[in-house]
């Protein structure tokens, strides 16, 4: 029997999915890192997952709930929402993974719902990557939560230095080049007609693509680009990003918390406005 929760389907809250794998090649961490203009040696080299790429394996448990969770005429309404990864072990070719993705969290919101699922990628039994990743679904209603959100994320700016801020443009075919690598195929990222039909102003960037340009700048402020130091990255998608737009990141000292490094991090559009925010990095 369908368990649905206000237009929701629910059948599969609350219980993890089926496990999937997902080979891990040189090619394929060679080609994230082109498809995001990553110039760190490593990850062109396909010698180790740039940060980002993280969400790649564990995409084909968790992308099909958040697809088939909301209410049929809403399913092409969802947005990237809040993405938190917690980084284990460092993800190197080789590596046969199996992911698996559990929704923990229904969550009304001024202008539509929230869902979180919570994922987990290991290697030979041992945990690599577990992440939180959240889908505004725009329009949606649901009159009280069911489940929970992410954890919080927010790094209070405070008296905390500005230790970086960069500026990045995009490629026009960018969106194509990430959708190749990431295996993300939402038609509001490629075709232009789609992407207005559903009220958009036209082809918008992959969330995590803007993560990606702004992780580079974290990189370097925080890590001295030695990615094996990053060991939590989480962020929240204010406002949609198109590919003739440029971002701007700025990171500041967040002080020490349970003895990593704390870095916050923020990246606006051209016109000032966030595109991410309540960025956080922990660092080793």
């Amino acid at each position: 029997m369908t368990q649905t929760f206000h237009g929701f389907d629910t059948a599969a809250m609350f219980k993890w999915s089926e496990p999937a794998e997902f080979p891990v090649t040189r090619e394929q961490l060679s080609a994230y890192a082109r498809a995001t203009n990553d110039d760190i040696p490593a990850h062109l080299a396909g010698d180790l997952a740039s940060p980002v790429f993280n969400v790649v394996p564990q995409f084909k448990v968790s992308a099909p709930l958040t697809l088939t969770m909301p209410p049929e005429a809403l399913r092409m309404n969802g947005l990237h929402g809040e993405q938190d990864f917690r980084f284990h072990r460092p993800m190197v070719p080789g590596m046969t993974l199996v992911s698996r993705a559990m929704p923990i969290g229904i969550i009304p919101h001024s202008t539509g719902v929230t869902i979180t699922v919570r994922s987990e990628t290991t290697a030979d039994g041992e945990l690599v990557t577990d992440q939180y990743v959240t889908v505004f679904i725009r329009g949606a209603e649901v009159p009280e939560p069911l489940g929970e959100g992410p954890p919080d994320h927010r790094v209070p700016r405070g008296d905390g230095p500005l230790v970086a801020e960069v500026t990045r443009g995009f490629d026009s075919d960018q969106t194509f080049r990430y959708r190749d690598a990431s295996g993300d195929e939402m038609p509001i990222h490629t075709d232009d007609d789609f992407a207005r039909s559903f009220g958009l102003p036209g082809i918008i960037l992959h969330g995590n693509c803007t993560l990606a340009f702004a992780t580079r700048t974290v990189l370097a402020a925080t890590c001295d680009d030695d990615t094996s130091r990053m060991k939590r990255l989480a962020v929240r998608y204010s406002r949609i990003v198109q590919p003739h737009e440029k971002i701007t990141t700025r990171v500041w000292d967040g002080g020490e918390r349970d003895g990593r490094r704390i870095y916050g991090f923020e990246t606006a559009v051209d016109d000032g406005s966030l595109c991410l925010s309540n960025g956080l990095v922990e660092v080793e």
